[in-house]
């Protein structure tokens, strides 16, 4: 089950721009501290970093992902979800819009 919308949330009005407009979001935190980002990413095939661990959830489209040390790509589609280690980084490759919440954690 994909997630819609996320209630009773503050968020930061000015998006967060990464690799020349390929990747646009926004910062969101719960009332209880939790920080998570929503977003979309364009056609493209980007490496991202991580600091902590992260979880895409896909809320619309499809992507391929490759986490650091891997060799396969994976698909990821609307109502699935990846994990990402902490201190790591993933290659995803994106061929329509990719919308997705990013659990930070």
């Amino acid at each position: 089950m994909t997630t819609d919308t996320l209630n009773g949330i503050a968020v930061t009005t000015r998006a967060n721009v990464y690799f020349d407009g390929k990747c646009v979001s926004h910062s969101v935190t719960f009332p209880d501290g939790t920080k998570k980002s929503v977003g979309v990413i364009l056609p493209a095939s980007l490496t991202f970093n991580t600091g902590a661990p992260e979880i895409m959830e896909c809320v619309a489209g499809d992507c391929e992902y490759r986490l650091a040390g891997s060799d396969a790509w994976i698909r990821s589609s609307a109502g699935e979800k990846f994990s990402v280690p902490g201190n790591s980084s993933f290659e995803i490759r994106v061929t329509g819009a990719y919308h997705y919440i990013c659990h930070f954690g």
